[in-house]
């Protein structure tokens, strides 16, 4: 059976802004917001990513999301891969978001084709058994440099933090909470590094 990931849940300490800035990205349906203040400094220990069909698309992010009061942390460039930038959000959340396509496709409009949510762990081996125990089913796996599971909504995969960090143009010093919760089918646990997962039935996302 897949596991459905419906949903990720950012602790903020301003909840209005936070919610401001989600709804300017046409992203409140997967990314929900709860207020605090968890101890937390530098890189949190993942990134969210949106993968889009075109470099339109991604310049649209990147401009909307800047627009918005988030930090460029990269900007949109062509790589070897395809086409990506980076950027902060105001509550601190890194976003990445990139084509495998170095060309234009479609409109400049925000539209996506996959959430992922990029977990950085201390020993990818360790973490992809956890989450085998937890009912997650592996899609992709590359030894200890990087694991995709088969979920259905917001895709989870795993990379060493500093893998994550680097991919993303961040520093990968920080520590304390990551003010982060994946919500879905899985079950309620917190993994090896740290992550929260929560169980919440398909469509209880308030």
């Amino acid at each position: 059976m897949t596991t459905t990931i419906t949903s990720v849940v950012l602790q903020v300490e301003d909840v209005d802004a936070g919610s401001a800035f989600y709804t300017a990205l046409g992203l409140s349906d997967r990314v929900q917001l709860t207020g605090g203040s968890s101890p937390t400094s530098g890189f949190r220990g993942y990134t969210l990513s949106l993968v889009t069909a075109g470099t339109a698309q991604v310049d649209a992010y990147v401009r909307a999301a800047t627009e918005a009061g988030a930090d460029l942390v990269k900007e949109p460039s062509k790589s070897l891969w395809g086409y990506g930038g980076t950027f902060c959000a105001p509550d601190g959340a890194v976003w990445t978001v990139a084509s495998s396509s170095k060309k234009d496709r479609g409109q400049a409009e925000l539209s996506y084709d996959d959430l992922v949510l990029l977990l950085g762990v201390k020993d990818v081996k360790e973490a992809k058994r956890f989450y085998a125990e937890q009912g997650l089913r592996v899609a992709k796996g590359f030894g200890g440099k990087y694991v995709e599971f088969e979920t259905a909504g917001i895709k989870v995969a795993l990379q060493p933090r500093h893998a994550v960090a680097k991919n993303a143009g961040v520093s990968d010093d920080g520590s304390g909470s990551h003010r982060l919760t994946v919500i879905g089918d899985a079950g309620s646990f917190t993994d090896p590094d740290g992550f929260s997962w929560e169980e919440r039935s398909v469509g209880a996302q308030g």
